[in-house]
């Protein structure tokens, strides 16, 4: 009898604890849940949905060429004084100074000194001087075939010089050959680029972007679009501050902006940055970007 009497005890015991850890858990878990659920919602930062221009571009090469050039040999023999050449000179201004006669600058520029040469024909020491226009920098390109029917004068250009790719320069096409190279398979085009602080300089090599296909269209950063498999994705932010995982349609790539073809409209609120904070339907705490 007192056995079966202590087996009870033991199993009654047994059952105490797990009853007693079955509610502590509860209890716990009751806590964090209700601890979590008071947390606020992650400040998160937007932005609105606005137009900006898309191109299409056609990348390519080509070397700078001045408006105008002009090369003067100088005989050693004749320069008056030693030579001092300026840096720009003014249209009519004097480039040298020399027993037979002033050297006169027939138009605004820029000289240069290519040094002391022998010349055959005339047996004597000569100095190579030039002058340069650069105020307007020309440059021939090469149009890859399959871009012809898109190339026409007046279209958008962008110049970056090879060597300094952190400032661009703008211009435009000024001419396009009528005919294809049938060795290159190209479509000759000349640009002009305005260069009113003088950077460019001739023979300068130019990466050149020629911009077609220009268009306004709904923009959205780089950053807010959540790509799964082949379809695309934004949060839209509706009046109660809640994220709406919505599909879009994109287009062209921009600098850091992404074309936006169908799923959103013009001002529409959408997640601009830290997507893995999101969840869908979740509530945000919006910080305007």
């Amino acid at each position: 009898m007192k056995r079966s009497t202590k087996t009870i005890s033991i199993i009654i015991i047994f059952f105490l604890i797990i009853a007693t850890v079955i509610v502590g858990r509860t209890m716990i878990g009751n806590h964090f849940k209700k601890k979590f659920s008071k947390r606020p919602p992650p400040g998160i930062i937007v932005t609105e949905v606005i137009e900006k221009e898309f191109s299409e571009k056609i990348e390519t090469f080509g070397t700078a060429i001045s408006k105008k050039s002009k090369t003067f040999k100088i005989k050693k023999d004749d320069i008056f004084e030693d030579l001092k050449l300026k840096n720009f000179v003014k249209k009519g201004e004097v480039l040298i100074k020399l027993k037979s006669g002033n050297i006169l600058a027939p138009f605004s520029g820029v000289l240069g000194y290519t040094g002391l040469t022998e010349d055959i024909l005339v047996s004597n020491n000569i100095f190579i001087i030039t002058l340069d226009d650069n105020s307007i920098i020309y440059s021939d390109i090469k149009i890859p075939e399959n871009y012809s029917a898109s190339i026409k004068k007046g279209l958008p250009v962008e110049v970056k010089l090879s060597s300094y790719k952190e400032k661009k320069f703008l211009g435009e096409v000024d001419f396009v050959s009528s005919r294809i190279n049938a060795d290159t398979r190209s479509l000759l085009s000349r640009i002009k680029v305005k260069n009113k602080d003088l950077e460019l300089i001739s023979g300068s090599l130019l990466e050149v972007s020629v911009k077609f296909n220009l268009r306004n269209s709904l923009s959205v950063p780089d950053t807010s679009v959540l790509i799964e498999g082949d379809k695309s994705y934004v949060y839209k932010i509706d009046e109660e501050n809640t994220a709406n995982k919505t599909e879009v349609k994109t287009g062209l790539r921009g600098d850091k902006h992404i074309e936006i073809i169908s799923g959103l409209s013009e001002g529409d609120i959408i997640v601009a940055e830290g997507l893995k904070k999101v969840r869908p339907r979740g509530k945000i705490k919006p910080i305007n970007k």
